[in-house]
Order: structure tokens, then C-alpha cells, then sequence
């Protein structure tokens, strides 16, 4: 099941215009004024699987405040006046669909803004806070913008429709927010965005599809008796697309960066239409059907539209230096390199990938303190922090203590069964640790990277062991603490640490305490 929403989730141009064919094929030949009964359901199963998935943390990180400023003027103090304007030029004797415009061009902005900024790699923490600020922004705005605008030709009940957006998207939001720290309590983070997060988009598309279905089949009459109007309803959201990207494209190129540039286009251009789309119908009665009507039709456009333009923004803004792609394997590809010219030979090289990160500990409080530098940075990249141990092979210590091969002589069953409680000691402290940090590091970091179900305890040479789980578990980056004892560098660094340093081929990052 979770397959085939995922299909319709990533097909959407395809999956809008069917719903909306079934949904008029409904409407001319049943009853479908029942389906109203439905709207309030589907309403939810559309926003709260976004507000799931939304990391609103995002917001407070810095970095990109001139981007974050120009969305919101453009979402803000452009878009909506031209969107009312092309209302009152086609809509002049059909104010509910003059609304519709408005609602289209009003509420910023939706999920897809982060994942077309992605596929157009652009700078994806910005897309993300440009979505929370907008869709907060939006939802406050909204009843205004609508009260102040088409208060003259419409009966607008402000109040109704700020407890309608209340119910559509801050009860959601607040629910969404709990359940994703609940899940992530449970699962944990790598738990959640690998297994959990995923399958959300999806129940929303079965609220989007909903909803089109139960819009169009309200309207489906009215359509049948005016089939002109859906060429006419287009015009004007084509106007609307076009503009909007143009705006965005000129103002990201002259002032921001790639990555900010392309953050910037999606994030004015993307529309949170399921919003709109709940606003149009939940608060404005039978009439608000033609409002939706027009919402409706603006999923075609602008999913189609973001689809083009990924084509073109390389072409528009210059290839990516950094390429944020999320397969690791294709970040690694020769093709995927890039030549950086300079004075003297040619250097290739490709942006990092860190999707798994091994923390090294021996549960000092040197490697205590680095913990929260794997944390920091599995949280970063939202990556996957596996904890190992090394415990020293019982039998090896004493023969080297004594003189003579002890361990030679032992058969393995008998040896492993000696260090069995060891390693069980070990994974008992270790787990005691990661439950005493993750209490510590949640008050900084809710999503803490770290999980009970991945911690690893190796038995051997602990160097030798770091080295062979971080080579063959294929980890992008090793964290550990700095030790000083040994030879001069292993005061300066640490013997095992600077033993990793020189032998493995993955990153290493060691961490000293502080003085």
C-alpha cells in the first residue's frame, strides 16, 4: 500500500487530472452532496502528515536571512496583490473564484518546496525554514488579506475563518510536532527518517486527492454547463506561475547565491494548495466549491511547472559547485567530481555525503564530551550515529602480561565465553551512558541522533577494530575522543586515536576536552 501512495505521491500531475475526471464523473451521475460530511476528515489526513515531517526547529538557524526576507516579500507583498488583481480582471461577476485566486496565490508555501529545491540543488535548510515561516505567516495573514480584499464583494466572517485555518493547520502543526517527538523517542531519529518520516507524504496525498474529488464533484453541474470555464480558470493561474517565477528567478540571480536563489524561486512559487484548498471549502459554505475549484485546477500548473524548472536552473543560476545529492552513491561517482581550478596540478573533488557516523567511545570523559559533537552533526545531516566500544580480549592481555600464549591454547568457544561478561558489562554501561546523554543533549538538540538499538561492542585491538566496523559498515565520518598516553603523539593526540587517524580511510574527527 505504502508503494503505491508513494507512486501517486511522485505523480501528482498525473494524479490530480484522473482524480478530478472520476470526481466529475461522480458528480454528473450521483447524489454528492453527502460528501460534504467528508471534507473535515480529509482535511486533516491532508495537513497533519506535513506538519509531521516539518522541522520547525529549522527556523531559529541562522545563515540565510536575506533569502528568508525577500521570500516572505515577495509571498507577502507581491504575489497576493497580483493574484487579487487577475481575480478582479476574470472573475469581475464570480467573486468565489476570484477568491480562489487569491487563496492560490496567498498561502505559502508547501512541502514540495523543500523537495524541488532539493532536486534543483539548492540550499535545502533554507527551503525548509522558508516553508515554516510562510506557512505560519500565511496562516495568520489569511483572514485578513481575504477580509481586506474581498471584503467588498464577498460576506467574509473574519473570526469563522481564523477558527477554520486555527483548526486546519495550528491544531495539526501542534499535533505533529508531539507525535514527531514521540516517534522519535520511540525509534529514534535515524528510526524515524528512515522508516516513519517517508510514509507521511503519502497519507496526505490520499487527503489531497480527497479533497479534489469531493471539489470537483460539487462543481461538477456547473461545469458541465459552462466546459469553458476550466480554459478561462487557467489563464489567469498561467499569468500568476509565470509572473511569480520571473519575479523570483531575476531578484535570486542579482542578489543571492545558488543555493539561496533556488530556495528563494521555490519558496515563493510552491503554494501551499492544500491549505488553500481546505480554507476555500471548510470556510465558506456550498459556495466556497468554486473557490476550490480554481485551487484545484492550480495543482496541474504548478507541479508541472516546478517540474520544467528544474531543467532550467542550471542554466538560469550556473551548475552546483556543492552537489547535495541524496544517494551517497552518485555523490561518489567520478562524473559527479568537479575540477577546481587553480595554480598548479588539477584537483578533483566531491562534496561530503555524511549519512552514517560512527562515535568511538571508551567511555571516558574525553570521549563523553565528544559525543556531543556526533550528535551535533548527526543531527546536521540528519545522519545515522552508531555507537562502538572496543573491549580488550581477556585472554590476549594476559598472555602479553605473563609472557606465554594463553589465547593459542584456548579453543574459541572457551574464548569468547571469557569475554562474554565483559562485553555484557560493557553494553549495560554503554546503554546507561546513551540514556544519560540523550536526556542531556534533548534539551539542544530534539531530535537527539542517538539510539539504543545501535550500539556495536567489539572485542580486539582497539584501533584495529574502529578501523575494520567504520571501513566495512561503509561510515562517512568517525568521532572520538582525543587520549593522551603512550609515545610523544599519543600524548599529543592520543595512541588509538592518532593510530585511526593514520590507517583508516574514512574522516576521522577527535575531540579534545577542553582546557
Amino acid at each position: 500500500m505504502w508503494k503505491f501512495l508513494g507512486s501517486i505521491n511522485k505523480n501528482l500531475i498525473i494524479a490530480i487530472p484522473v482524480t478530478m475526471v472520476f470526481g466529475f464523473i461522480y458528480g454528473m451521475f450521483f447524489p454528492a452532496a453527502f460528501l460534504k460530511n467528508l471534507i473535515i476528515p480529509f482535511t486533516f489526513l491532508m495537513v497533519y502528515p506535513m506538519m509531521v515531517t516539518l522541522k520547525i526547529k529549522k527556523v531559529f538557524e541562522g545563515g540565510d536571512l536575506k533569502a528568508q526576507i525577500l521570500t516572505q516579500l515577495i509571498n507577502f507583498g507581491i504575489v497576493p496583490f497580483v493574484a487579487f488583481g487577475l481575480g478582479l480582471l476574470f472573475f469581475k461577476d464570480s467573486p468565489y473564484m476570484a477568491l480562489g485566486l487569491l487563496l492560490a496565490g496567498l498561502v505559502p508555501t508547501s512541502g514540495m518546496t523543500i523537495s524541488w529545491t532539493g532536486f534543483a540543488k539548492g540550499n535545502i535548510e533554507a527551503a525548509v525554514k522558508m516553508t515554516v515561516i510562510g506557512l505560519t505567516l500565511g496562516s495568520v495573514a489569511t483572514p485578513f488579506y481575504v477580509k481586506y480584499l474581498m471584503g467588498a464583494n464577498l460576506d467574509v466572517d473574519i473570526l469563522l475563518v481564523m477558527k477554520q485555518i486555527a483548526v486546519i493547520v495550528f491544531v495539526p502543526m501542534i499535533a505533529g510536532y508531539y507525535t514527531r517527538q514521540g516517534l522519535i523517542k520511540k525509534f529514534g531519529v535515524n528510526g524515524f527518517q528512515q522508516g516513519i518520516a517517508p510514509r507521511f507524504p503519502s497519507m496526505s496525498t490520499i487527503g489531497v486527492i480527497g479533497i479534489v474529488f469531493i471539489a470537483i464533484a460539487l462543481k461538477a453541474k456547473s461545469i458541465i454547463s459552462a466546459p469553458e470555464l476550466l480554459v478561462y480558470i487557467l489563464i489567469p493561474l498561467s499569468i500568476i506561475y509565470i509572473f511569480n517565477f520571473i519575479l523570483s528567478t531575476i531578484i535570486g540571480r542579482s542578489l543571492l547565491p545558488r543555493g539561496d536563489a533556488i530556495a528563494l524561486v521555490y519558496g515563493s512559487v510552491m503554494r501551499n494548495l492544500s491549505i488553500a484548498l481546505a480554507i476555500a471549502i471548510n470556510a465558506f459554505g456550498p459556495e466556497g466549491s468554486s473557490a476550490a475549484l480554481v485551487v484545484a485546477i492550480a495543482y496541474i500548473i504548478q507541479v508541472q511547472s516546478a517540474a520544467w524548472y528544474v531543467k532550467l536552473t542550471d542554466r538560469l543560476f550556473g551548475p552546483a559547485i556543492i552537489s547535495p545529492d541524496k544517494i551517497k552513491e552518485e555523490a561518489v561517482k567520478p562524473e559527479k567530481s568537479i575540477a577546481l581550478k587553480a595554480a598548479g596540478p588539477k584537483i578533483e573533488t566531491t562534496s561530503p555525503e555524511i549519512n552514517k557516523i560512527l562515535y568511538a567511545t571508551d567511555l571516558s570523559e574525553t570521549a563523553r564530551f565528544a559525543v556531543n559533537y556526533a550528535c551535533s552533526i548527526g543531527d546536521k545531516y540528519n545522519a545515522k550515529v552508531t555507537v562502538l566500544h572496543v573491549v580488550s580480549d581477556i585472554l590476549e592481555e594476559f598472555s602479553s602480561e605473563a609472557g606465554i600464549d594463553l589465547a593459542g591454547h584456548v579453543e574459541e568457544k572457551r574464548r569468547r565465553a571469557f569475554n562474554e561478561k565483559s562485553i555484557q558489562a560493557a553494553k549495560t554501561a554503554i546503554h546507561k551512558r546513551i540514556q544519560e546523554t540523550s536526556a542531556s543533549i534533548l534539551k539542544d538538540l530534539p531530535a537527539c541522533p542517538l539510539s539504543q538499538s545501535d550500539i556495536c561492542v567489539e572485542v580486539g585491538n582497539p584501533v584495529d577494530r574502529i578501523i575494520s566496523v567504520a571501513e566495512k559498515g561503509d561510515y562517512d565520518l568517525v568521532v572520538m575522543g582525543a587520549h593522551g598516553h603512550g609515545k610523544l603523539e599519543g600524548v599529543m593526540i592520543g595512541s588509538i586515536s592518532s593510530g585511526v587517524i593514520r590507517k583508516c580511510s574514512r574522516p576521522v574527527l577527535v575531540v579534545r576536552l577542553p582546557d
